[in-house]
């Protein structure tokens, strides 16, 4: 990576992680509104213990990016844990601060919109907030199940358990949250394409199409090809994948073979075959 895209990345993950700190106590947090994932389960302990929620996000996300240090990878596990610093420290500095509008509904929608233009900011320049997408990765690869239905389940708890700790009100808002912060990310990580079918070149083939079934979860194809100058046969790799995961197999590939040639399209539609939607 050169220094002008590790700066970029520097700066976007930093805006990104503000924008989560910024919504998490200017917009949601005041309402006894959450988010899903750790994020969700800090506000509740919070809550209930008055512990401070900065020390909380840190805290509680240690362990998922330890769990999950080998399968992210130094450069992903490095921008994850500098996002979730900041987002933290963001939280502390706002913590004392006036929610900024006075009507709960403006909170969820704007919310929800600042949300996710935070969290798709981060996962776009590879990283994530969340150790939850961490342990779901790990358990993917495990029970072979989609990381968007495991993040799927594990939200649906936290906002089931929300209405216990708070109202029912709250986690419905809750989950409008949530539902509007997932379309923002989309937005802002790739647009509106579903998908990616990715080609990549590489000496490294099979190495990097393990890694790819390793860290992703997902399956891999490898085409017979042969160089038009050398006329030497080899192996193109490919796969489709979610938008959020791009970034992340960009990280992977660039790691294993800096001189790797990848070619990206976007897919309208996938049918059939075991691919599934990641969501954040």
């Amino acid at each position: 990576m050169s220094k002008g895209e590790f700066f970029k990345r520097f700066i976007f993950i930093t805006i990104g992680a503000i924008l989560m700190g910024v919504a998490l106590e200017k917009f949601l947090v005041p309402y006894n509104i959450i988010d899903g994932g750790i994020a969700g389960i800090s506000i509740m302990v919070s809550h209930l213990t008055s512990l401070p929620l900065s020390i909380l996000l840190f805290v509680l996300n240690i362990p998922f990016l330890i769990i999950g240090y080998k399968q992210l990878g130094k450069g992903f596990a490095f921008s994850t844990l500098y996002g979730i610093a900041i987002m933290s420290l963001t939280t502390a500095m706002l913590h004392n601060s006036v929610p900024f509008p006075d009507d709960k509904l403006l909170a969820v929608l704007f919310g929800g919109m600042v949300l996710g233009m935070g969290v798709g900011l981060v996962i776009r320049y590879g990283g994530c907030l969340d150790g939850v997408e961490v342990i779901s990765i790990l358990i993917s690869k495990k029970l072979k199940i989609s990381v968007g239905n495991i993040i799927m389940v594990f939200n649906v708890v936290i906002f089931i358990i929300a209405g216990f700790v708070f109202e029912w009100s709250s986690a419905m808002y809750s989950m409008v949250t949530y539902y509007i912060a997932i379309k923002v990310i989309d937005i802002v990580v790739e647009g509106l394409n579903e998908s990616k079918s990715v080609m990549i070149i590489s000496n490294k083939y099979d190495e990097i199409s393990q890694l790819i079934v390793d860290r992703l979860g997902r399956t891999t194809t490898l085409l017979h090809a042969s160089g038009g100058y050398s006329g030497q046969d080899t192996k193109v790799i490919y796969c489709v994948v979610s938008r959020i995961e791009l970034s992340k197999l960009k990280s992977i590939v660039q790691a294993a073979d800096s001189n790797a040639f990848m070619a990206v399209e976007s897919v309208a539609d996938v049918v059939g075959g075991s691919f599934k939607e990641s969501a954040h």
